[in-house]
């Protein structure tokens, strides 16, 4: 039993990690296009919360980059070249 919480704990900062990608993703996008920061506009541009909220944005990159093969695995995924691999074996 605590190895299946421990796993939803997991799957809970999976989500938390890319909804944070999600976030950073359209805030950058906001930025290329339009030059228009929608973080800065919502807390400062300086603020302090502003710089914990692009950290998070900065570790959720990292714990994704880092763990994404086990991401994967607990969330039941296959890739497509794992795909390629097994229909041509």
């Amino acid at each position: 039993m605590e190895n299946r919480r421990e796993f939803s704990y997991m799957k809970v900062l999976d989500m938390f990690a890319a909804v944070s990608l999600f976030i950073g993703g359209l805030n950058w996008g906001l930025m290329g296009l339009f030059d228009y920061n929608l973080l800065a506009t919502l807390f400062g541009s300086s603020s302090f919360i502003t710089r914990v909220i692009y950290v998070l944005f900065g570790a959720a990159a990292l714990y994704d980059a880092i763990l994404w093969n086990s991401i994967q695995r607990r969330w039941e995924c296959v890739g497509f070249f794992s795909r390629a691999k097994a229909s041509s074996a």
